[in-house]
């Protein structure tokens, strides 16, 4: 579920891998349209990505990067020279890291229905002439799935060596795996689940009530208007508590106050605790970069997914997968807890597949996979050599 980094966090290292641009790719045609899981069609769909490292002459050197909720295609290196905020996972991919470009050749693509660039609800019907809003169609994580491997076949690529994703991301992961076994050689599912929880479907229900309940949602068409910043910011606010833990947030908040060292003992004043303004920072921030049809769809999508819908066990839904696993959970990961990913590896054994796991010690909570990158990158880079 996070989206970039917050601002306590630098990932950036001195192996960048330099000035990026993001390029975009028109996919599907009346001939050959997207296909949703629930049987409407689009033919056309602009996809905003970025790459990464060089593609090597067969081809069979790329690896495809899933972000997670609020995430965008932007995630190593720089957009200019004055840039000082490197891509979301700057410090997982560059020469030397897990993701070595000077050895694989990595993509990112920001998801369908997002909102950095890749057709939306915020996006214009080519039909009608106006934005989507909520007249764009229901979205799955195996609509977004579709579109990815839409992509990698527009590049050229047949095969993937790898797909790596966390979080939502590892949902997008592991319907890719299951739907199209043909075209990825490896997995790497971080601090997620084949499906989510019902805590997680809970605080997804209350971040889209904020949004409803905002006068300026106007039932979704208000990007002539202010739109719903106040709403997007508490569902914000309430989502990231979610992807911190209790030591985390005891550790550097405690009980301490934001401005003064005695209570004001005063209703009008809404940030006392510096948790609190923080927590106001943050939806602030994400206000300016998100947009809340996006994200309504977006946690829609993950409520919806259910890797062994259809099947009848996850066992079974995973029989037919060809790729090698690599799942990590945290210690402090409440939203995606070390349980869920011990059902999948669970079921992966049970149906015979090569699976890794290892549950890492981390005090950042469900963050951790965007935070603590000395372990992963220990991590993930080994297993890509085999694959």
């Amino acid at each position: 579920m996070p989206s970039n980094p917050h601002d306590e966090r630098d990932n950036a290292v001195p192996a960048s891998v330099g000035i990026v641009e993001t390029r975009f790719a028109r996919l599907f045609s009346d001939d050959h349209p997207l296909q949703f899981q629930i049987g409407a069609e689009l033919a056309s769909v602009t996809v905003a990505y970025e790459t990464y490292g060089t593609l090597n002459a067969n081809k069979n050197n790329a690896v495809y990067v899933c972000h997670a909720l609020t995430g965008d295609a932007h995630a190593a290196g720089l957009h200019s020279a004055d840039d000082e905020k490197p891509g979301w996972w700057d410090g997982f991919i560059g020469p030397g890291k897990a993701l070595d470009t000077n050895e694989y050749f990595v993509i990112c693509g920001n998801v369908l229905g997002g909102c950095q660039g890749t057709t939306g609800p915020g996006s214009v019907d080519a039909i009608s002439g106006k934005r989507f809003c909520l007249d764009f169609p229901f979205l799955t994580v195996s609509d977004i799935v579709s579109v990815h491997s839409e992509l990698v076949r527009h590049l050229g690529i047949k095969q993937l060596l790898a797909v790596v994703g966390g979080s939502l991301g590892g949902m997008q992961v592991l319907d890719w795996s299951v739907r199209f076994p043909d075209q990825l050689r490896a997995c790497v599912v971080l601090a997620s689940a084949p499906k989510l929880a019902a805590q997680g479907i809970a605080f997804n229900a209350v971040g889209r009530r904020a949004i409803y309940g905002d006068a300026g949602f106007l039932k979704g068409q208000y990007y002539d208007s202010e739109g719903p910043r106040y709403g997007l910011a508490l569902a914000r606010m309430v989502a990231h508590i979610t992807y911190l833990s209790e030591d985390s947030i005891e550790l550097k908040f405690g009980r301490r106050l934001q401005d003064s060292d005695r209570f004001a003992y005063d209703m009008q004043k809404e940030t006392e605790f510096q948790i609190e303004s923080y927590l106001h920072y943050q939806g602030k921030r994400f206000v300016q970069r998100f947009d809340a049809n996006s994200y309504v769809y977006l946690t829609r999508a993950m409520d919806y997914f259910d890797l062994s819908e259809g099947y009848e066990s996850l066992a079974e839904a995973v029989k037919n997968v060809q790729a090698r696993f690599l799942v990590a959970s945290y210690d402090t990961d409440w939203l995606f807890p070390t349980s869920q990913s011990k059902e999948l590896v669970s079921a992966l054994l049970q149906a015979g597949k090569h699976v890794s796991f290892t549950e890492l010690h981390c005090p950042f909570g469900h963050d951790s996979f965007l935070i603590d990158l000395g372990p992963l990158n220990e991590m993930v880079g080994p297993f890509l050599e085999q694959a």
